[in-house]
């Protein structure tokens, strides 16, 4: 079956309520007062099957001027609008009002009834025609069928249900694709059950037994019963009517404006980038700043509009905007909505979200303007090569491209795919996965072979950098986790060498500088002269007047040209006595098969400080090998 939402507009009194009773038996008015004073003031729902199995569930929206917001509330989701107008009146303020609502808000296809004919005469019935088709002119209802009835004689009924099958066989169905999201319009209580919620399904499908979220309050629940169109059902589709029986939520807790989604799916935002089409019919121009009410889906929100370019809009212009709102709302890329003045209180223009989750622009910016443009026009890899250029060195997540593009997870995909096999983008980390622009990607692996060659300019006793120390380098706009990323590209093209943990330049070698050689001369004597005891590095930097640090970098220089004899971090010893040590253990291991750190401190009279760095040191060139507290000859 075919699931469409048909929703009604139109001044007050001209006859929406009883035709959509005309239609379905269903009366729309449910409250006390609206039933004592004859007038729409809440949304009012029904239901209709016609021939080809097209179910249309139906919005009955209030026509006073009082009650628009929540003839916007009902506007949501419409596949439909069926533009209401007395055949005795004519075109009225709301008639205006309404379908300027329904063509900001995205609806494209509809018709005209023309309510109570049975009230004019022929002449009369074709003069309003006349004018009602005039008024459509330039609108989305210019050709949009004009059906004349009564819904007090049904005159014109059957004629009506017939238009409509037709319309609906023009109209595709929403997407069940993707997640689901439920604007919602109405909360109440049922005795046994608690909290009940009603609205339109936007997208996807919705399931007993799902986990979902309430945004903005991020509440959380589970669905414990469904039904469309006051039938219980275990599932609803995009595009039904829907009331839902949540579990563990407090009717208090929630309101109008409230949507329901899939748990941990979706966030709210603050602000959007939008297209902002002012209404030529608004009293004024649009200045950069004005704050206004933004109506989109079932909620309304104060917006303050900041003008990307220039600081007026004169009515009847078009614009890209950044809307700042004063609370959090789910807004998605696609999404339309409208915007009301507050004094007076009039609709003065609408227009589309493009980004969710911008920065804060600088206005007059060439480059945002190219990012909108191709958010609102262009193919997907374009948005994406954009959003993630224009993110610089902080690159973007696949979440965070799929949030602000507004594309499928699948075409997401396969765009990335495409820009990623041309090298225009590259993955800078797995998790999650996060994409740079291939500048940004060169941006960063010349910041990183900068910093590693001021380094070693500034330390030319050092062969490297440790690997630590060079991520510093990763400025923090950007994120740590692309370094690993960023120094394996550098590697793979030659131009560092990473040895452990110390990176490298190919073909350096750490070399004293002018006036060093004479402070290399002094700590090779100094060691030669301790013999098998050498002095430690405080030591040696009293004895050659320097700072223990410059002298480890020099004896350090000493141990890579082996002018001397690294055994521990901060033991260093003059070849020959070392030899001659190591001549000393071979000699007894020879007669004695093993020997023990006491037989060691026996043999050669070295302190605890010397001696079990020496059998470490041995171990590790191979000369020895540790058998349980024994060292025995490493067989050759």
């Amino acid at each position: 079956m075919k699931h469409l939402i048909l929703g009604t507009a139109g001044h007050i009194d001209h006859g929406k309520t009883s035709l959509v009773r005309a239609l379905t038996g269903i009366d729309t008015d449910r409250l006390k007062e609206e039933k004592e004073r004859g007038i729409t003031i809440e949304l009012g729902f029904a239901h209709l099957e016609l021939p080809g199995d097209i179910q249309f569930g139906i919005v009955d929206v209030p026509g006073h001027e009082r009650f628009v917001r929540a003839m916007v509330a009902g506007v949501g989701g419409m596949d439909l609008v069926m533009l209401v107008i007395a055949a005795d009146e004519g075109v009225m303020p709301q008639t205006r009002e309404h379908l300027e609502i329904c063509q900001l808000l995205g609806v494209r296809k509809g018709l005209v009834a023309l309510t109570k004919c049975d009230m004019v005469d022929e002449d009369w019935l074709h003069l309003v025609t006349e004018e009602v088709r005039d008024y459509l002119a330039g609108s989305f209802l210019e050709e949009a069928p004009i059906v004349p009835l009564s819904s007090k004689t049904g005159v014109g009924l059957e004629d009506l249900k017939t238009t409509l099958g037709q319309l609906a066989a023009e109209v595709h169905e929403k997407s069940v694709d993707g997640p689901f999201r439920l604007p919602v319009d109405r909360v109440f209580t049922v005795a046994g059950f608690g909290t009940v919620v009603t609205g339109t399904l936007l997208s996807g499908a919705l399931r007993v037994g799902d986990e979902v979220e309430v945004l903005p309050s991020g509440l959380t629940s589970r669905v414990r019963s469904i039904q469309t169109h006051g039938r219980k059902s275990e599932q609803a589709e995009a595009g039904q009517r829907v009331a839902v029986n949540l579990q563990g939520i407090d009717y208090a807790d929630m309101a109008r404006g409230d949507v329901i989604v899939p748990r941990g799916v979706f966030r709210t935002t603050r602000t959007v980038d939008a297209r902002l089409d002012f209404l030529a019919s608004a009293p004024r121009e649009l200045k950069h700043r004005a704050t206004l009410r933004l109506h989109s889906a079932t909620y309304e929100v104060s917006a303050q509009a900041i003008l990307l370019e220039g600081d007026t809009l004169a009515p009847g212009a078009s614009a890209f905007v950044q809307l700042r709102l004063k609370s959090p709302v789910l807004l998605l890329p696609g999404d339309f909505f409208i915007l009301r003045s507050y004094s007076p209180q009039i609709t003065v223009g609408g227009g589309v979200v493009l980004d969710p989750a911008p920065p804060r622009r600088r206005r007059r910016s060439a480059q945002a303007r190219e990012l909108l443009d191709a958010l609102g026009e262009g193919a997907d890899a374009d948005k994406l090569l954009l959003l993630t250029q224009q993110s610089l060195l902080s690159g973007l997540t696949l979440e965070e491209l799929i949030i602000r593009s507004g594309l499928p997870a699948k075409r997401a995909e396969a765009a990335l795919a495409n820009l990623l096999s041309q090298g225009l983008l590259v993955q800078a980390a797995r998790e999650p996965r996060t994409f740079l622009a291939q500048e940004s990607f060169h941006s960063l692996k010349s910041l990183l072979l900068t910093g590693l060659e001021g380094y070693l300019r500034d330390n030319l006793l050092k062969e490297g950098i440790g690997k630590e120390e060079l991520k510093a380098h990763i400025p923090k706009r950007s994120d740590l986790r692309f370094f690993p990323a960023v120094l394996t590209a550098l590697e793979k093209e030659g131009k560092v060498v990473v040895d452990r943990d110390l990176v490298k330049i190919p073909g350096h070698r750490a070399a004293a500088g002018a006036g060093q050689a004479g402070l290399l001369a002094e700590l090779e004597n100094a060691l030669q002269a301790g013999g098998e005891e050498p002095p430690g590095i405080k030591e040696l930097a009293g004895l050659v007047g320097s700072d223990e640090k410059h002298v480890l970098e020099n004896l350090n220089l000493l141990a890579r040209e082996g002018r001397v004899m690294k055994v521990k971090a901060d033991v260093f010893y003059a070849p020959q006595p070392l030899q001659a040590l190591q001549e000393k253990l071979v000699a007894f291991l020879h007669e004695a098969g093993e020997i023990t750190p006491p037989q060691l401190r026996e043999l050669t009279g070295l302190s605890r400080k010397f001696m079990i760095p020496l059998l470490e040191y041995f171990d590790q060139v191979k000369v020895t090998l540790r058998v349980g507290d024994k060292r025995v000859l490493r067989k050759r």
